[in-house]
């Protein structure tokens, strides 16, 4: 067994030994693909959404220089045809392309030398295991090694991107590093006499070579659209469920701090870095990891395309925004504009996608907190810092029960581009309180349309745990009056479902009078 060259069971043995959900269906998604125009993959996924962990257990299935059999007979994966078939029967060439840039950087060896160092890292192993093979190119000693040993490769590459990410402003690394993939995977004298199968994954999908990917033979099943690996993306709500169940945490708990991630093919989806962290420290918490990739977002948004930054605060304020994603180029560099930003904060988990209506959102507080600390950080744009203040004087205005003065905050944000271009229904209306309203996102929980006594209650703010603030319900209408949504309230005893939140009920009626062009507001505390 080798580092790079057959590496053996040892990393997944290691993850047994800990909590493990599992995930060996995704071996029967792979065992589909070997010996077939399928059989190269690329997997995108953010960080902390198991990636590593899918590798190691790739590498002590498919790796014929160790029997794993004992390892895999009681999971999902000994349950599917082929199991047998597939399991240690090939040579794995794996490799983490970090471990390579950590490396270069330690030795003080320049970017475009981690290709040379994959390729010698490689045959040295090779050359090792077969000594007859030395005196060959990297390519012909294993074409030889699979006529000699009847093997063919299994290539698993963890963050592959990395080197994209890395040299993101130096398009000839780049260049030499998807040259040197292509060498592997894109070669008819090579890849059908020695591949059996390539599984990649990385942040990005494979960086585009103008309109196409440019290792173009790759079937891509990115964060964007996963297809059949959605259910191998994260821990499924079942899953997470079991969890909380063994050690005795809140399912509702973990719903709200860390799903979000959702997909048609198989409903939502939980990041399973954070979740088991939770269930370890008995803490639903932010556990995000900064990066270098986060640190970056702060320039990315202070570019301001398109109102970006308008964007990211309607975000934050719970608004589900349209994004076109097809032009982003895979890559930290080569913006044009607001969606190839938002596209690749999909793509690092800041916000989630759905395919179905173009839309997307940030998923869950975990992410809105980080959102939130980035922004307001070191550097972060004046008109966010004004507009966090403006929203935070609404609220105490509104607790406090100065009318006039939320009036008046309202019409500002009307008033701004923060507004809908088209004012015309009570949805506008929604929207505009909504954004007014960011601030409440700190020390509350905002629900739209809950039911509650005899209706639904347009907007309510439940008070978060150790909160000292009342709860909210804010009923609006349209060119009716506030005194009648205010009526409306009362009759239908919206504030029954928050008898659990406090003696104090803030009730708000804000009514919009579109001849007028003005909003009025009443507040009452009950």
């Amino acid at each position: 067994m080798g580092a790079y060259l057959n590496p053996g069971n040892k990393g997944f043995q290691e993850i047994l030994q800990s909590e493990y959900v599992d995930k060996s269906g995704l071996i029967a998604l792979v065992n589909k693909t070997v010996g077939t125009m399928e059989k190269l993959i690329c997997i995108s996924r953010p960080r902390r959404f198991g990636k590593s962990y899918a590798a190691k257990m790739l590498c002590a299935y498919y790796d014929c220089s160790c029997d794993s059999r004992v390892l895999f007979d009681d999971k999902e994966i000994a349950r599917t045809e082929g199991y047998l078939t597939h399991l240690n029967q090939y040579h794995v060439v794996n490799l983490d392309i970090t471990s390579f840039i950590s490396d270069a950087e330690e030795t003080g060896m320049p970017l475009s030398n981690v290709p040379n160092m994959i390729t010698d890292a490689v045959y040295r192993e090779l050359t090792e295991s077969w000594p007859e093979l030395a005196g060959k190119s990297l390519k012909d000693a294993m074409i030889g090694c699979v006529e000699k040993t009847g093997r063919e490769f299994v290539f698993i590459i963890d963050e592959w991107d990395a080197l994209i990410r890395e040299a993101k402003s130096d398009a000839a690394v780049q260049k030499k590093y998807l040259n040197f993939l292509r060498g592997w995977f894109k070669n008819s004298s090579f890849t059908p006499k020695v591949v059996a199968a390539a599984y990649m994954t990385g942040i990005l999908p494979i960086k585009k070579d103008g309109l196409q990917s440019a290792i173009s033979d790759f079937v891509e099943y990115p964060i964007l659209d996963p297809d059949g690996f959605a259910e191998f993306t994260g821990f499924t709500e079942d899953e997470v469920r079991r969890l909380c169940e063994k050690y005795e945490m809140n399912f509702e708990g973990a719903r709200k701090w860390y799903n979000g991630y959702d997909f048609p093919e198989v409903g939502a989806i939980y990041n399973p870095y954070s979740v088991m962290l939770a269930m370890r420290k008995k803490r639903f918490d932010s556990y995000w990891q900064k990066t270098s990739a986060a640190e970056s977002l702060m320039t990315y948004i202070n570019m301001d395309f398109e109102g970006l930054q308008e964007t990211i605060a309607r975000l934050i304020a719970g608004e589900e925004i349209e994004i076109r994603t097809s032009r982003f180029a895979n890559d930290f560099e080569t913006f044009r504009s607001r969606d190839d930003v938002l596209t690749l904060l999909i793509h690092l988990g800041y916000i989630t996608w759905h395919r179905e209506n173009g839309t997307a959102h940030i998923p869950n507080e975990e992410v809105r907190m980080e959102f939130e600390e980035i922004l307001e950080g070191t550097g972060a744009n004046q008109k966010w810092i004004e507009l966090i203040s403006r929203s935070q004087k609404l609220l105490e205005d509104t607790i406090e029960g100065n009318a006039d003065t939320v009036v008046r905050a309202i019409e500002e944000i009307r008033d701004t581009q923060y507004a809908p271009a088209f004012y015309n229904d009570e949805q506008a209306l929604r929207y505009v309180i909504k954004f007014a309203y960011i601030a409440a996102i700190d020390q509350y929980l905002k629900v739209e349309e809950l039911p509650s006594g005899k209706g639904v209650a347009d907007v309510v703010y439940l008070p978060k745990p150790k909160s000292l603030l009342p709860a909210m319900v804010i009923e609006l209408k349209w060119n009716k009056s506030s005194e009648g949504a205010i009526q409306q309230v009362k009759e239908r005893n919206y504030p029954a479902v928050l008898k659990d939140y406090g003696s104090e009920v803030v009730i708000v009626g804000i009514n919009y009078d579109a001849k007028k062009k003005e909003h009025s507001c009443i507040i009452e505390r009950i």
